[in-house]
């Protein structure tokens, strides 16, 4: 059973406005929809209600999130907590349902690609209620990756699609869609990192492990196509430690991660390695802090390519594919196979400042919620 945080009919002229629902559930989705809930909320036209569904649900992958992003409590938060991609996608298509029947949306906003926004997508469409994907278009073109079918699903049956990059542009209109829904309005994730960078510099995350600007190297892993793998845990795992040999190495470890490393094998080896700091999940400007001042970001992550990009770090994704071309096109990011020899070298290469320079992509310019915004509301008003 759900449970309303706070009385969801705030503006004046509630009867004559757009009840838009906002859906988040995990870190990525909470950055992404903080700089939306602000624009929506400052609309003369659009009445947000922000829904929480449990996806990431505990302080450290939730609360201080929403602290930092300065976003209020959400109007409504589910329990859909953790479980394979199945029983996670029926829990929160379960609990979402009587949530739209009460409310009665007039449309259903969802970002990214994790598995509440393919739930949220699926409720509403049953329902009848027009969805509008923010970050839509996206294609890794690698369907192993259960963020690729969420995207490819999510696409398909959404009313309004709002892309951050031209790349995306191009895949939407090849799978058959046509303009007129698709609206190009950039990146509502660098809004947020345009917001708080400020807040986040000033943080100097680095002074908690005596380290200096430049000189680390900040790792992220967590995706199940590398975790999961005890093999491919291993060859990750040594480049690492191979790379923990000339430069300081950051990680804060994901608990899936940690606990994948811990079934392989290597975590005695991993917290025994002089020069590697095995740290908790970070907090936003935490994190966004080490970002700002390593040497190079070592990563399987989406979002990560995109700061880094903006914040002109280089970055190396450990991935044969990217669903975020521009980053390697235009920005910092390369793409490294995992093999040891090429991961190191590239660690070696960033740490040495042998590493290309970026430019920023169209529209990364702090006011895509706004234009993500105006954008949505025309398209209501037109329906």
């Amino acid at each position: 059973m759900y449970v309303f945080r706070r009385h969801i009919a705030r503006k004046d002229n509630i009867i004559q406005m757009i009840r838009t629902l906002l859906v988040a559930g995990t870190r990525p989705n909470f950055i992404k929809i903080a700089p939306l809930y602000r624009a929506f909320d400052q609309h003369p036209d659009l009445n947000p209600i922000l829904v929480h569904t449990g996806q990431h649900y505990d302080a450290v992958m939730s609360d201080v999130f929403f602290r930092q992003l300065q976003m209020p409590e959400p109007d409504i938060f589910l329990s859909s907590g953790s479980g394979s991609h199945a029983e996670q996608t029926a829990r929160m298509m379960k609990e979402l349902e009587p949530v739209l029947l009460d409310i009665k949306p007039d449309v259903v906003v969802v970002v990214g690609d994790v598995n509440s926004t393919l739930a949220a997508t699926i409720t509403a469409k049953k329902l009848h209620i027009p969805v509008a994907h923010v970050e839509a278009g996206l294609r890794s073109m690698d369907r192993r990756m259960p963020e690729e079918i969420n995207r490819l699903v999510t696409d398909a049956i959404s009313d309004f699609l709002f892309v951050t990059e031209t790349a995306a542009l191009d895949h939407l209109h090849r799978e058959g869609h046509s303009d007129d829904h698709i609206f190009f309005c950039g990146n509502v994730m660098i809004d947020s990192l345009r917001r708080f960078e400020g807040e986040a510099r000033a943080v100097n995350q680095k002074k908690e492990y005596g380290l200096a600007a430049g000189e680390y190297v900040l790792v992220t892993a967590h995706r199940p196509e590398m975790v999961d793998q005890p093999e491919l845990l291993k060859i990750f795992m040594s480049s690492l430690f191979e790379i923990a040999e000339f430069s300081p190495i950051v990680f804060p470890m994901h608990p899936r991660t940690r606990l994948r490393i811990r079934d392989a094998g290597l975590e005695e080896q991993m917290l025994s390695t002089a020069n590697m700091y095995v740290v908790e999940p970070l907090g936003y400007f935490e994190f966004l802090s080490l970002i700002t001042d390593a040497a190079l970001v070592l990563t399987d992550s989406g979002g990560v390519q995109e700061e880094t990009t903006v914040l002109g770090v280089p970055c190396a994704t450990i991935r044969d594919n990217t669903e975020r071309p521009c980053t390697v096109e235009s920005g910092t990011n390369e793409l490294i196979p995992l093999d040891p020899e090429k991961i190191v070298d590239a660690a070696r290469r960033a740490v040495s400042g042998s590493w290309k320079k970026g430019t920023l992509p169209e529209l990364w310019d702090g006011k895509a919620a706004e234009r993500v915004a105006n954008a949505l509301a025309g398209a209501m008003k037109a329906l």
